[in-house]
């Protein structure tokens, strides 16, 4: 048997007395002993994967509705208002959205690793690194914002719209340089198991960020700009409430305040950070190429609007994996800087599990909702067909979407980003891309040839090595290797 956690030998222990007490353990067959002992430890596990996985659902469904509320205002004012909002959200915030999220996820394996090695004071010096790394690189981007509107019309967007997305952008640079701060502090308070504390304070943010929005458009009357101008606020606060709780007494042992040590090692937290952003942008650019790609079939605008409904179904639901994602990297993280590779294979195992039976269960629903859950969206006869046609896609993707992340996640808590991004090139890009573009194409198969394509080719292939490598893993070298780690970035001078 490999080591348990101090949790789960407390439970056994305490199993054994009771049994011993009462004189059954004699009594008691040994497969039995073994069958209990495993469902304590079940139990034990799924307690502490949930106690991440529901505040973090919370929290990222909070924080995704704030957009969608703002969208919402903007909709209000007009049509070019609202795809200035949504094309400036999408394309220029959301390259670098993807971007400093991957990079931050690097912390979740320093920070995980810190955590369950006992070196809790190494957790804020993180932090900190990370805060000068992603600051650098937010100036390094700003560009994108200055001159958003020539990108825009370069892109083939319609003057007016590329022209008001512009200004919309240059509003958004509070928002972006807020990313450098928000990632880094989340992963700081996920990595000790602090979600609960990050669900509140988004829904508080929440709450302000409706009162605010609609006093900017309606009683200020600040149109597209007052609705740019909400999600900086939000954001900012966000940021100052999970900050607040950390210097104000919530993390005694994690922050000990501003320390020079942030600014040593560098280089070597640079590559980290940058394999993890890579590791996701190749994700999320992925799945923002298909939309593209589909843009320029004939006919394309009853297309784009069944795949649009697909992707906004798909993206409130895969809040769950990516919440699933944080808590395995965390549970990984966590076990390994411990020294127990067993005890990090067995969290990888029940994560998996609860992931794909909620991942189940919204296959699902859309395959018996098939022709229904577009009416949220629309009334058009044509698009409803369209999306009918879909829903299967929609569906396995779903399905696909409740393993793959977990996976990923496991690669954060191992600190494996590197290779991870090598293989999303490989098969998002060298694989999938080019299927789907052969059986949109030359199969003149449409809008169902692209997405099939580049979900059998690239996301099952990246699946499927990503199975093979998490099942051939030697769990208790993944923790030797934690250690040589915690001390190497532990040392002054890293």
């Amino acid at each position: 048997m490999g080591k348990f956690s101090e949790e789960e030998e407390e439970a056994n222990q305490s199993l054994l007395q009771h049994s011993e007490s009462n004189g059954i353990v004699k009594s008691q067959p040994e497969e039995y002993q073994e069958e209990t002992e495993i469902k304590t430890r079940v139990w034990i596990e799924s307690k502490k994967l949930w106690e991440i996985v529901g505040p973090s659902i919370f929290s990222r469904v909070a924080i995704y509705s704030m957009t969608v509320i703002t969208q919402a205002f903007a909709g209000h004012l007009g049509d070019v208002e609202l795809a200035a909002i949504s094309i400036a959200n999408t394309v220029i915030v959301g390259f670098n959205f993807g971007l400093f999220l991957g990079m931050a996820s690097a912390l979740e394996t320093l920070c995980g690793q810190a955590f369950g090695a006992k070196r809790y004071q190494m957790l804020g010096i993180y932090m900190q690194r990370s805060w000068v790394v992603l600051l650098l690189c937010c100036f390094i981007l700003l560009p994108l914002y200055f001159f958003a509107t020539p990108i825009l019309k370069l892109l083939g967007q319609p003057d007016d719209v590329a022209e008001l997305s512009g200004s919309v952008s240059l509003w958004f640079i509070p928002l972006h340089l807020s990313f450098a701060f928000i990632f880094p502090v989340q992963r700081f308070l996920q990595s000790q198991l602090k979600a609960g504390v990050m669900a509140w304070i988004s829904l508080v943010v929440l709450v302000i960020h409706v009162l605010i929005s609609w006093i900017f458009v309606y009683h200020f009357q600040l149109g597209v700009v007052g609705t740019a101008v909400t999600l900086d606020v939000s954001w900012w606060l966000y940021f100052f409430g999970m900050f607040g709780y950390t210097i104000w007494g919530g993390c005694p042992l994690t922050w000990t305040g501003f320390s020079m040590q942030a600014f040593s090692g560098l280089w070597e937290f640079v590559k980290l950070s940058a394999a993890s952003g890579v590791m996701l942008c190749l994700e999320n650019w992925y799945y923002r190429i298909l939309i593209l790609m589909t843009g320029y079939l004939k006919n394309a605008t009853i297309a784009v609007d069944a795949l649009s409904i697909c992707m906004s179904i798909n993206g409130w639901e895969l809040m769950i994996p990516l919440a699933f994602f944080a808590a395995t990297g965390v549970r990984v993280a966590n076990e390994l800087g411990a020294g127990n590779g067993e005890a990090a294979k067995f969290a990888t195992t029940v994560s998996v599990v609860h992931s794909s039976v909620v991942g189940l269960f919204f296959c699902a629903l859309i395959m018996i909702l098939h022709d229904k859950f577009a009416l949220i969206f629309t009334s058009s006869t044509e698009v409803l067909v369209a999306v009918d046609k879909l829903s299967y896609l929609l569906a396995f993707t779903i399905l696909l979407n409740s393993v793959q992340p977990v996976l990923s996640g496991v690669a954060v808590g191992s600190g494996w980003q590197a290779w991870v991004a090598y293989i999303n090139l490989g098969c998002y890009y060298l694989i999938g891309m080019p299927l789907g573009i052969l059986m949109g194409w030359a199969f003149n198969t449409g809008v169902q040839g692209i997405w099939g394509g580049m979900i059998f080719g690239g996301t099952a292939v990246q699946t499927v090595i990503l199975v093979i490598i998490t099942l051939r893993c030697d769990w208790e070298k993944e923790a030797e290797k934690a250690t040589m780690h915690i001390q190497k970035w532990s040392s002054p001078n890293a």
